[in-house]
């Protein structure tokens, strides 16, 4: 078998070998530290936190730290502060010029934003712990838990030192494992919530009278066409044709041929997913994690379900959609460095006319990217409307299914890219090519 073969073709190449061990350490780490309760808190009296935390966006938030958080583990606060400080220090590179200039100065530069951005985060979480610490008395009718005691300030450090971690975890995926670790620490979560999600509504859907075994089978039908979608949605490209002036250097010729430039159709694929559900996440920060109790506009934003919830959500994705492709995308550099190859598009004047012409392809094939992307991640609300549970439904679509899509293709990207550097098969048939998040094929 194809697959058979390939799990050999990994084992054979050591270093690649090597990732992918070192990736699994660092999740079973990440895993048992889930289930690592905060010191003085009785795991069994946890029943009602594991009940808020079934439903609304806290369930999101459950399942972003992989379970931890209703476990209140060490872990709790999870990677989001991380993201919610990376979200701001890309912001500042935008309106300040003091991070404009970082920005440019390159490795040095990247690593004093990095730094920024670990501080920004402990800042995040040294007020997202106390928080976290007042719902959990809440939830367990301990108010002797809060205050300005023993408890309160060695609980904070731990669950700031916690998530500290995690981001620690995260890099250390990213420099020795398979890459990508921030994002492969939040999908490991994901996967962790996927059996008890199908399983649950596996079980309600037998209870129902009368069909319910056929009603769940075009449940996964449709999950699997919405999945098909995203996968299309993450690869999607538009590919502008580029032409190769023909030089020649002593006795030969170079140049002359056609080639294309392939422009995606969602080139910033996950991150406005991410970075719009950490935006969306603030409002129960600063009214604490008890939002039910708050006022009309945190319980809103609390029910992932409602109408203004989900219009939010779609709108900020659209918004980070063309900030984020405008980060990573850059028509002048392009124009720039075709003009350097002694490439041209046809009919479009080398230099700033290229360049305002692939801004406009950009534009054209962003917009129509981000409302689709939109779309797939409120797709769960409609699917609560028709009586999903809610651990399910989050897998239509949504947050979950397109981090899942887009961090397992980048990752099955990496490992074929390792294998046919060494001249083994990959995944797919030769001729068959799979796109990263990056946009890179592998063939």
């Amino acid at each position: 078998m194809k697959f058979i073969e390939t799990i050999k073709n990994i084992w054979k190449v050591e270093d690649l070998r090597n990732r992918l061990l070192t990736t699994l350490l660092f999740v079973l780490i990440y895993r048992f530290g889930s289930f690592v309760v905060l010191p003085g808190i009785d795991p069994q009296a946890l029943a009602a936190l594991h009940s808020q935390t079934a439903g609304g966006l806290m369930a999101l938030l459950d399942m972003f730290s992989g379970g931890a958080f209703s476990n209140a583990s060490v872990f709790a606060l999870g990677i989001m502060p991380y993201i919610s400080a990376s979200i701001v220090v890309q912001l500042l590179t935008i309106a300040v010029p003091y991070f404009q200039k970082m920005q440019k100065e390159g490795e040095s530069g990247r690593q004093k934003m990095n730094q920024i951005t670990r501080y920004l985060t402990v800042a995040i979480l040294l007020f997202q712990g106390p928080s976290y610490l007042v719902n959990l008395a809440v939830q367990m009718g301990q108010s002797g838990l809060v205050g300005f005691n023993w408890f309160t300030i060695s609980s904070t450090v731990l669950l700031c030192a916690g998530s500290m971690f995690v981001m620690w975890l995260g890099e250390r995926i990213t420099d020795r494992g398979v890459g990508n670790g921030i994002s492969f620490i939040i999908l490991i979560g994901i996967i962790a919530r996927f059996p008890a999600a199908v399983v649950q509504e596996f079980g309600s859907r037998l209870n129902d009278a009368g069909g319910g075994l056929i009603v769940f089978l075009l449940e996964v039908v449709v999950l699997l066409a919405v999945l098909a979608f995203a996968i299309l949605l993450v690869q999607g490209t538009r590919k502008i044709p580029v032409q190769y002036a023909k030089r020649v250097v002593g006795n030969k010729q170079y140049g002359g041929v056609r080639q294309y430039i392939p422009l995606k159709v969602n080139a910033a694929n996950v991150m406005p997913i991410i970075f719009a559900q950490a935006i969306m996440f603030i409002p129960i920060a600063i009214v604490g994690f008890n939002a039910e109790g708050s006022g009309a506009f945190a319980r809103a934003f609390a029910d992932n379900n409602g109408f203004w919830y989900n219009l939010v959500f779609f709108i900020l994705i659209i918004a980070f959609t063309y900030f984020y492709t405008a980060i990573i995308i850059n028509p002048v550099q392009m124009a720039e460095n075709l003009k350097l190859n002694n490439g041209f598009i046809p009919g479009v004047k080398p230099g700033k006319k290229t360049a305002e012409y692939i801004d406009s392809i950009m534009s054209r094939i962003t917009l129509p990217g981000s409302i689709l992307l939109g779309i797939i991640a409120i797709l769960p609300a409609f699917a609560r409307l028709f009586g999903v549970t809610m651990g399910f439904a989050q897998f239509f679509g949504g947050t979950s299914l397109l981090i899942m899509v887009g961090v397992i293709l980048d990752t099955l990207q990496q490992i074929e890219s390792h294998l046919l550097m060494r001249h083994y098969d990959g995944f797919f048939e030769s001729g068959m090519r799979i796109k990263g998040r990056s946009g890179a094929m592998a063939y």
